[in-house]
């Protein structure tokens, strides 16, 4: 591991690489492994894998090149602009967190507050905007995202009495291919599907029902926000269902836009022709679902490959991403 810091004079940033960090959940499963193409800790089910995390306990760390072994928020303490470009006055971490999801059992019943909720919010925290883009789902997956027309927060304090808080929930079945847009607010679950995830850099969660789950670790179910959840719905909102992807260009490459929002913009890439990538001024992050190829930056060839997490800090800008094999893309 490389502990010892970089100077701007003495090296440039990269394509950067990142190694993936683990998280148990009781609802989690085994399907991760077979994504990201390696074993999984064997330590009971994992739910989740934080792909680019700049947090203080979950910092992500660089995989490739002479800056392997240092955090993301390493470098960007280090070279702030060379990193987030013209997004430097404004994050003083990397404002997004990106994960893999892997709900073999159901996620609890949750919300997230907005950035309007400060008094809910711990001190350095903001809200927490979602998206979902799903990866795998069956004939038994279900996804619940909104309230029944007409649901209240007595409605819903009356249901936790008797485990009916599910009846006032709407929900469809996934399936792949799928992006489900939840701002901060949206009352949701998840069970039986993979998915991918992108947020705003927040660990905020308040569990308002959790389907009477035993943690097998601690013998004890886990601790509801019955009052802060309450709090935070948006009991205004109507039904939420996949968006319907805006189709910017059918060639060289086929991208779609699925999400654009003042936290994050989302594009899905598809094909098997050469293609650019990145953006002049901004970092951008590319996630492959899907097959292999490479990018050359400088003298360094870098290959991207199923599961795989590659950040262009804004130094770099565009690139040509040459496809070894047809590849999904990511690319926020």
């Amino acid at each position: 591991m490389i502990t010892k810091k970089h100077t701007p004079d003495q090296i440039h940033l990269y394509p950067l690489l990142f190694e993936p960090i683990y998280q148990y959940r009781l609802w989690g499963g085994r399907r991760l492994s077979d994504l990201l193409s390696a074993p999984l800790p064997s330590d009971g089910p994992i739910g989740e894998a934080w792909i680019l995390s700049d947090r203080d306990d979950h910092a992500s760390m660089v995989a490739n090149g002479p800056l392997k072994g240092q955090t993301i928020g390493q470098l960007l303490k280090q070279w702030p602009e060379q990193f987030l470009g013209k997004m430097s006055q404004r994050f003083h971490r990397f404002p997004l967190l990106l994960k893999f999801l892997d709900a073999h059992e159901m996620l609890s019943v949750q919300v997230h507050p907005s950035d309007a909720h400060t008094e809910l919010l711990p001190t350095g925290e903001t809200g927490k905007t979602e998206a979902w883009v799903v990866l795998e789902a069956g004939a038994e997956s279900r996804l619940y995202a909104g309230l029944k027309p007409g649901t209240t927060a007595e409605d819903l304090q009356r249901a936790l009495t008797n485990g009916a808080v599910a009846d006032h929930l709407i929900y469809f079945t996934p399936k792949s291919g799928d992006g489900i847009f939840l701002p901060a607010g949206t009352i949701h679950a998840l069970g039986g599907g993979v998915v991918f995830e992108v947020q705003q850099n927040s660990d905020v969660t308040f569990r308002l029902y959790d389907w009477d789950h035993i943690d097998p670790k601690t013998g004890q179910s886990r601790a509801l926000q019955v009052d802060q959840a309450l709090a935070c719905i948006d009991f205004a909102q109507g039904a939420v269902g996949p968006v319907i992807p805006l189709v910017e260009t059918t060639t060289p490459v086929e991208r779609e836009r699925l999400f654009h929002c003042e936290h994050f913009w989302l594009w899905r890439l598809r094909g098997q022709l050469p293609f650019t990538v990145g953006a002049a001024g901004v970092p951008r992050v590319l996630i492959c679902i899907e097959g292999t190829g490479q990018i050359r930056h400088g003298s360094v060839t870098y290959t991207v490959g199923k599961g795989d997490v590659l950040l262009l800090p804004a130094v770099v800008g565009v690139c040509t991403f040459r496809p070894r094999s047809a590849v999904n893309l990511l690319e926020i």
